[in-house]
Parts: C-alpha cells; sequence; structure tokens
C-alpha cells in the first residue's frame, strides 16, 4: 500500500470514528499529487482561513492539503505517532515541547490575533474593560458567589493551554476550579465553547477570529469584555515534523508548504482575511513585523510570549533550512 492510500485509510476510519472536533477536509486526493497532512488548532479551522489558504496554495503546487482540527494538543498528539506531516498551533510551551523531544523541526511564527474574555452583554460579574488578571479573580468571585458562570475550553487546546496559564499566574490551578460548580468544562473545540457559553449565559476565553466569525454569523451574542494587550496576545506557528524521528513524513512538502504560509502570497491571505465581511481582518500577519520590528509593542509582546532563547527556532532545530530565517 502506497502513502497516499495509506493516509486515506486512516483518515476514512478516523473520519467515521471522530468525536465533535475532528475534520477530514477534501474526499479524496487526486492523482499524480502529493498529499501533505496537516493537523491543526480548531480556532484556524473554525474560521474558515484554511479554505482560502488551501485554495490558494493548491493552485500554485502539486500537492493536496489534507487538514485535521482538533485542537493544538491533538494536533502534537498525533505528529509525535507520525501521522501528520505539518502542525499548526498556538500554544508556545507545547510547541517548545515538542521541539525539544526530537518531534518537530523548523517553527516559524506564521500569525498572531488577540484573546478574549467574552461573556453576557449583561455583564453580570462586572468584568468589561478589567484587565485579565483582575478579570478572572473578579470572576472566581462571583462564580464563587453565584453570580456568573465560566466555560473552559478543557480540551488541550492552545486556547485551553492559555487559560490555565492565567489561572495559575493568579494562584490558581484550573484542575482544582473545574471541581467547583461554576466553573464548566465544554471538552471541546472554540466554536461549540462558544455555543455553550452562549447556552449558559457564561464567559469564556475564545480566540477573536473564532468569536467574530461566530458572533457575525449569528451562532453567539456575547459580548468581547476583555480585549488585547500583552497577556492576551495570541501567536500561531507553523512546524513542520522531524524526518529523522518520522522517516515517512513528506518533509519536503512539509517545507514547501511552511515557505508559502510565510511568503507575501501567504502573509496576505492572514492580513486581508475577514476584513470585507467583519469590517476588520482576522489575524494578523507576523513575518515582516516581526523582521522590521514596525511596531516594537507588539514585538516585544510575541517574543515574550512565544520566542524562547531568543529565537521562534533556535538553529539546532532548523534542520538546515536557513532559507527560512534570513
Amino acid at each position: 500500500m502506497n502513502r497516499n492510500q495509506t493516509i486515506m485509510l486512516a483518515f476514512s476510519i478516523m473520519a467515521l470514528s471522530s468525536v465533535g472536533g475532528m475534520y477530514y477536509l477534501q474526499s479524496q486526493a487526486r492523482a499524480g499529487r502529493r498529499v501533505l497532512v496537516v493537523s491543526t488548532t480548531t480556532s484556524l479551522y473554525d474560521t474558515g482561513i484554511l479554505d482560502e489558504i488551501e485554495e490558494a496554495f493548491e493552485a500554485e503546487n502539486q500537492i493536496d492539503l489534507y487538514f485535521v482540527a482538533a485542537g493544538t494538543g491533538f494536533a502534537i498528539a498525533q505528529a509525535k505517532r507520525g501521522d501528520a506531516d505539518v502542525i499548526l498551533v498556538h500554544a508556545p510551551s507545547e510547541e517548545i515541547a515538542f521541539l525539544e523531544s526530537g518531534h518537530g523541526v523548523c517553527r516559524k511564527i506564521i500569525a498572531y490575533n488577540y484573546f478574549s474574555i467574552v461573556g453576557p452583554g449583561a455583564d453580570p460579574a462586572g468584568v468589561e474593560g478589567m484587565p485579565p488578571g483582575d478579570a478572572l479573580l473578579t470572576l472566581l468571585e462571583s462564580g464563587r458567589a453565584g453570580e456568573a458562570t465560566w466555560v473552559s475550553r478543557g480540551d488541550g487546546s492552545g486556547t485551553h493551554v492559555k487559560e490555565k496559564g492565567l489561572w495559575s499566574s493568579l494562584g490558581h490551578e484550573a484542575s482544582a476550579l473545574s471541581e467547583e460548580g461554576w466553573y464548566r468544562e465544554a471538552g471541546a473545540g472554540m466554536g461549540k465553547t462558544l455555543q455553550m457559553a452562549e447556552e449558559f449565559g457564561a464567559y469564556t476565553l475564545t480566540d477573536m477570529g473564532t468569536y467574530l466569525k461566530y458572533r457575525e454569523v449569528g451562532l453567539i451574542d456575547l459580548e468581547a469584555l476583555v480585549v488585547a494587550g500583552r497577556g492576551l496576545i495570541n501567536v500561531y506557528s507553523a512546524i513542520a515534523v522531524n524526518p529523522e524521528a518520522n522517516p515517512d513524513t513528506d518533509f519536503e512538502s512539509a517545507i514547501t508548504f511552511i515557505s508559502y504560509l510565510v511568503s507575501e502570497e501567504g502573509q496576505a491571505i492572514f492580513e486581508n482575511y475577514g476584513v470585507d465581511t467583519y469590517g476588520t481582518n482576522l489575524f494578523n500577519p507576523a513575518v515582516e513585523l516581526l523582521k522590521t520590528g514596525s511596531d516594537p509593542t507588539t514585538v516585544d509582546w510575541i517574543e515574550t510570549a512565544a520566542y524562547f532563547e531568543g529565537s521562534e527556532c533556535p538553529v539546532r532545530f532548523r534542520a538546515g533550512m536557513s532559507m527560512l530565517y534570513g
């Protein structure tokens, strides 16, 4: 059985057995084209930007993209098993561990936006406009007083990792909070979590891209109450699977895809996606910003949140692909 057939069989099985958050895009590979499996966070999938990237990339390359979206934790686990060639994720601490374990190489920061604390327009906890830490402590007090409900992703995704980090920085562990009645876990993707928060009149942490998409199409009426700022920056990265860890990975195609994402054309998709529909872009391109330092404040926030050893990808993890870092 050749590689394409193996991928088709594996994903057919996964499509039949998946639970909620996993999506298999495209029904079949086209003859004579390579297949690149991209495991990705649901926040990219839910916004629809991957469809636009897929169409543009496949028009220029003899490579079919197959996306599986189920959150950063799943994306990394799938890549470690050798079931993906590239991951698109947004949890820097998990990404660093993925590189250091020897499973990933050639990490490139591709885009950013912001997380936001959203909730009912009435804002019963009164957190609108607060700094993130103050807002969460207020929500904790209001929740324990029976005046507010919090919905967590609870799925090991990048958003969930961010939320846990915010609680931890305030001296609280999400695992302990989850035992309290006001704190509920969705165990689902961002879209489903937002809909659950809508249903319960609750607060949640979301990436702004998915929030704007779901609000625009009328699936939620939640208001963005705590937005932007250093503590809420949300950085997206692409990482290739290390061919030394998985000799069956299509490393050449992975580098072709990552090179496209950081190219002027790829970055333009991030810059323009959503403007016509939402009046603003859902993502901000990161490559030129980091290269030129044109917005020192945002660059500092990105570097603080997503760099390690002073780099988006230290030299020892670049697998000889220096052209990605010129």
